[in-house]
């Protein structure tokens, strides 16, 4: 299939009717599991990027020491303590993420989980969970040379790497970064979002397209977990796991692009870029 140019057509197009008579029970359940002693930014970011478009209700699963600051931190979100070892989730948190997963309709992995032999454990033991899935930062690490257990996943996956992730998947760029997200899309079964400047979006049935919005601004620590938390956002709203990818990475962007003409590319922040998602998508 050819390259297509993620547009705001097609996003205003995707995006799920808001029922004038919804609740908020209505719009999305989804469940965030972030975070690590040293990573508790990465929770809120992702959050809070879902609140921002527009998921009725948002669980954060956290590690037991990362709660009080998280629970602080969180008006809209709610934030809940799982077993952890040495900062970081255990094997012991997967019950409970499990029950609270059954509820939702959506379930994020990955935002500052960090890296340890139980962590990688678990998100290997989640992948069996029966809902759609988004994969970000060390949920991706913990697959690296496990990559076929997305094959056995039925229910939609979005894998959302930059390069040096994609790289540590086992995905080769010698051919472009078009032809590499669509072959590993196509080989594992899985939605990519390959982050960098002009963010590819694969599909496994073919589909292909590229983002144009978005700037240099964007390049810091916390709006990977943003974006996360928008493509879940939208897939528990209901979305096709396709169109949630390409208006999450066009709203995410454009919301740089708001936040870059407010407050300059070196001087803003991913909070600036959470501040622009409503204007974002209201402009549409």
């Amino acid at each position: 299939m050819p390259l297509e140019t993620i547009t705001g057509a097609f996003v205003r197009r995707s995006l799920p009717r808001r029922d004038p008579e919804g609740h908020k029970g209505t719009f999305g359940k989804v469940l965030c599991v972030c975070g690590s002693v040293g990573y508790t930014g990465a929770p809120i970011f992702a959050g809070r990027g879902a609140v921002r478009t527009g998921s009725g209700l948002v669980f954060l699963a956290v590690p037991e020491s990362v709660w009080p600051v998280a629970a602080v931190k969180s008006d809209e979100a709610m934030p809940f303590p799982v077993p952890e070892a040495e900062g970081r989730l255990s094997l012991l948190a997967e019950e409970p993420i499990r029950r609270r997963a059954e509820s939702c309709d959506a379930v994020l992995i990955g935002c500052g989980l960090g890296r340890g032999w139980q962590t990688d454990a678990l998100v290997r033991k989640l992948l069996t969970i029966e809902k759609p899935l988004v994969l970000d930062a060390d949920g991706l690490n913990a697959l690296s040379g496990r990559e076929e257990l997305l094959q056995k996943r039925a229910a939609p996956t979005i894998l959302t790497p930059h390069e040096g992730e994609f790289l540590r998947l086992g995905g080769g760029l010698s051919a472009g970064r078009e032809a590499a997200a669509a072959a590993f899309s196509e080989k594992y079964g899985v939605y990519l979002v390959l982050k960098g400047h002009r963010t590819v979006v694969a599909a496994p049935d073919g589909r292909l397209a590229v983002n144009g919005t978005g700037n240099s601004g964007m390049a810091k620590g916390g709006s990977g977990d943003v974006l996360a938390g928008m493509i879940l956002s939208l897939l528990g709203q209901g979305c096709e796991a396709f169109a949630a990818c390409c208006a999450g990475v066009w709203l995410h962007g454009r919301a740089g692009d708001l936040a870059a003409a407010d407050k300059g590319e070196r001087g803003m922040t991913p909070t600036d870029l959470l501040e622009q998602i409503p204007y974002a998508m209201k402009d549409l």
